[in-house]
């Protein structure tokens, strides 16, 4: 139980107003417009996107000109495929972006054999590991990888991600066991639910190890189709799966409830992939910061809307 403020801020990856994956979605949109509309709506930072400067310095003067800070970003690691030792000679230049901007977490995607990118894979063809013993080899890695971040003043902060080895909540809770307290875990609330999860007891169940949320909201329905549909997950994003905080069916009053029980101190992230055409980047964008702010001031949703 934690007594006292609320030490959260509130932040937005630009996925919302253009999709790196899908450069079709938003791809004309220039950042300075996504940094510009962020800042009007209230958002004190965001992690960083494909369109960014990869020079820590560059980066700063870009980011101190809006009056906005740098989060995190995501980095693609390979672990489940290489050494720690290499994966540490991968990571320097974007170690040194993140140190260089202050940023106290660093987004790990597992990218290594993951269909998350794959227009026509369907989500069941995700890699999953041979047996316990090669994910505890994996856990094993993954410590180390963290503990050397840590040394540089970075948490690794894990994504559970769909359509990679770490999807479904038993995967979130074998990584957990595998892992050192050096790992952190990426709580993302639209991810535990299309994994197959209820996101409020992933998040009551790991709360100790959590320091990095992403805030996303669901659509259920689009959901079911996309199991039944054999949908992969970009074609998901396209269909509308995912939308932000308030816009659909996860409870966010209890998610943050449980991080202010247990005094979380970090970002909360809205991170929607949508169509910018379909869901206009600052009207969902503003949406998603009005309904976290009123649950971290302790309002209730009815006067949000």
């Amino acid at each position: 139980m934690s007594d006292g403020a609320f030490a959260v801020k509130i932040g937005i990856n630009p996925i919302g107003w253009s999709n790196d994956d899908l450069p079709s979605l938003g791809g004309e949109i220039p950042l300075a417009t996504a940094l510009l509309e962020g800042r009007q709506i209230g958002y004190q930072g965001f992690e960083l996107g494909n369109k960014f400067p990869r020079e820590p310095e560059a980066l700063r003067e870009l980011m101190a000109g809006y009056g906005l800070e740098v989060i995190s970003g995501w980095y693609s690691g390979r672990l489940a495929q290489r050494g720690v030792e290499e994966e540490i000679a991968a990571v320097q230049a974007h170690l040194r972006l993140l140190a260089g901007n202050g940023c106290k977490v660093m987004v790990y995607g597992e990218v290594a054999d993951a269909i998350q990118g794959e227009r026509d894979a369907a989500l069941h063809k995700r890699p999953r590991f041979a047996d316990e013993d090669a994910f505890a080899r994996y856990g094993e890695r993954v410590t180390a990888f963290a503990r050397y971040l840590l040394g540089h003043g970075v948490r690794l902060a894990y994504h559970h991600h769909m359509g990679a080895y770490v999807e479904s909540p038993g995967d979130i809770d074998r990584l957990m066991a595998a892992t050192g307290e050096e790992v952190g875990l990426l709580f993302d609330s639209g991810h535990a639910y299309f994994g197959g999860g209820d996101p409020l007891a992933l998040l009551r169940r790991h709360i100790g190890r959590v320091c990095h949320v992403h805030c996303k909201d669901v659509r259920p329905e689009l959901i079911k189709l996309a199991r039944n549909r054999h949908w992969s997950f970009l074609d998901s994003v396209l269909n509308g799966v995912f939308t932000v905080p308030g816009d659909g069916a996860i409870d966010f009053a209890a998610l943050i409830g449980v991080l202010r029980e247990h005094g979380y101190a970090g970002w909360l992230v809205v991170e929607a992939e949508q169509d910018p055409a379909v869901a206009p980047s600052y009207a969902y964008a503003e949406r998603g910061y009005r309904t976290l702010r009123a649950l971290v001031d302790g309002a209730s949703l009815q006067e949000v809307a």
